[in-house]
């Protein structure tokens, strides 16, 4: 579990790709005081499992459906991504519950400072887009934002100069794709309103019992 508060940006340092998976080696610096094998850390916002750590990198094996489903097969050498350790119970949870299960990939629309900020739009498909609302959480690339607005198959995220300053998301061109995660509770509503009338999961049932 983590919280989209990024740690630090790395640098992909290799990649050996087999016929249906990767391997990636990742550099960095402020993640290696406790790393151990067997711990999650998310890249770009992608949970994988560090098998290998040496004194400034770690290695993770990546699966066909992750390779599937997210940006992680189009990372090459020397690539930036933003790298955040799993949450310890007891932390502050300074952005919003992320699993770090992306549920697929965006494409950065159009690119627009206002004022100290830069705005980012982003085109989804048709199935995430009705998981994202308007002052809703979504993780971009592993990092915690605010929808700002969310309308079809797009919505916009205001950054902040500190967000735009520490992580990878300034590297990103218009035409850029983008790991997505939506918020977990919007999954299960969505999924509870998509069952069967039959089980009794409506609308009104939701409202009945504070959804």
């Amino acid at each position: 579990m983590f919280t989209g508060i990024i740690e630090e940006v790395g640098k992909i340092k290799s990649v050996s790709r087999g016929r249906a998976s990767s391997r990636l080696t990742i550099s960095g610096k402020k993640i290696f005081d406790d790393l151990k094998i067997g711990d999650s850390v998310a890249v770009s916002g992608v949970c994988l499992t560090a098998d290998e750590i040496g004194t400034d990198w770690f290695a993770a094996d990546v699966m066909h459906e992750t390779l599937n489903r997210t940006i992680l097969g189009s990372l090459a050498v020397g690539d930036s991504v933003n790298l955040e350790r799993a949450v310890k119970l007891g932390g502050r949870l300074g952005g919003h519950i992320v699993t770090g299960h992306i549920d697929g990939a965006g494409v950065i629309a159009d690119i627009k400072k206002d004022d100290n900020a830069v705005i980012f739009k982003i085109k989804v498909g048709g199935g995430l887009a009705r998981q994202i609302a308007e002052k809703g959480s979504v993780a971009i690339d592993g990092i915690s934002l605010t929808v700002a607005l969310a309308a079809g198959d797009m919505f916009t995220v205001s950054v902040i100069p500190h967000t735009a300053a520490n992580t990878a998301l300034i590297h990103k061109k218009i035409g850029s794709r983008v790991n997505i995660e939506t918020d977990c509770i919007a999954k299960y509503i969505d999924k509870l309103l998509s069952a069967p009338k039959s089980l009794g999961m409506t609308r009104e049932f939701l409202a009945r019992h504070g959804y």
